[in-house]
């Protein structure tokens, strides 16, 4: 199924009361005429600027519960997201990319001069009260050629690191205000003593969760324990931050998160540190820098080596 098609069938997805981000509670993110236009009398219709234009934080209280679904506490989810006039082209912009990028565009098929055979005339051009063929490769026959097939080539589109991390936290942000992403607490010392899928679904419907609904599960790192505990439940995704996507997120009937995932989403996602980007390449663009500038540093010292030794030699011969 290509890109379009799937990222289609989940953008239909979105509009319907069930999704995580489109909902009742999540209303805040729809463009709505008393919130991004201003009346203007009849006769005077002007392009208007939305008010909502600049970008805003959604701030959210999440509960915390326990490994056995106790409530034990709350905490506060506080991410930028993308104003209400724009959240979904944003969103949908991001998931396009995603899905796109991960074709490989490999496929290929063969035209009528590439598929093997029919080089000899197959039967004299008059006479025979049937249709001129000049080959028996031609796609109008079997076995012959494909007209306008695919070919190889690059599906990749590009888009901006900063609007990519701010669908991801529009989509975060829309989950947390309508009621459908919760805290855990950690339990990996739950499963201390080996892998069990069993306890695993147990906890997941203590949590409220039926194990045939899609969920995502976002921490830090897993414990090999829980990841083999989880790997086998089909609707579940167990994501970390080198592994947090988009569809994932949209996807998903609910998300739950550990309090170290939260801390590393406000850091990353939260509306105070957003625009303060940190490149994603952990310091290797720094280090190129760094090399450039000894590059440059040594590049310097030569030539005012070599051009001391001139001055040497100009006085030597004067």
């Amino acid at each position: 199924m290509g890109a379009a098609s799937v990222a289609s069938t989940l953008l239909l997805s979105l509009f319907s009361s069930s999704s995580p981000f489109v909902s009742s509670a999540s209303a805040s993110f729809l463009p709505s005429s008393s919130s991004s236009r201003v009346a203007v009398p009849a006769g005077k219709q002007k392009a208007t600027v939305s008010v909502l234009r600049a970008l805003r934080a959604e701030a959210a209280t999440l509960p915390v519960l326990s490994f056995s679904g106790e409530k034990i506490g709350e905490v506060d989810l506080d991410l930028k997201s993308a104003p209400p006039s724009t959240a979904r082209a944003v969103v949908h912009r991001a998931l396009i990319t995603d899905r796109q990028n991960k074709r490989r565009g490999t496929a290929s098929t063969l035209t009528r001069g590439e598929v093997r055979g029919g080089g000899r005339k197959p039967y004299q051009q008059k006479k025979t009260g049937k249709a001129r063929r000049g080959s028996t490769r031609t796609p109008l026959r079997p076995g012959g050629g494909v007209i306008f097939g695919p070919k190889p080539r690059d599906w990749s589109i590009k888009i901006n690191r900063k609007e990519k991390r701010l669908a991801i936290s529009t989509a975060l942000a829309s989950a947390a205000v309508a009621d459908d992403a919760f805290v855990v607490e950690e339990f990996a010392e739950e499963f201390a003593t080996g892998p069990r899928t069993r306890d695993f679904v147990a906890a997941l419907q203590r949590w409220g969760l039926d194990p045939k609904q899609k969920a995502m599960f976002f921490a830090t790192e897993f414990a090999d324990n829980v990841r083999l505990s989880g790997r086998n439940i089909g609707s579940i995704k167990m994501l970390t931050p080198r592994t947090l996507n988009l569809y994932d997120i949209l996807d998903a009937r609910k998300l739950f998160f550990t309090p170290s995932a939260i801390d590393y989403l406000n850091s990353r996602y939260g509306a105070t540190v957003f625009d303060e980007y940190e490149d994603d390449t952990d310091g290797e663009d720094d280090g190129e820098e760094e090399a450039e500038e000894v590059q440059e540093e040594e590049g310097t010292a030569e030539e005012a080596a070599q051009d001391e030794s001139e001055d040497t030699e100009a006085g030597n011969n004067s």
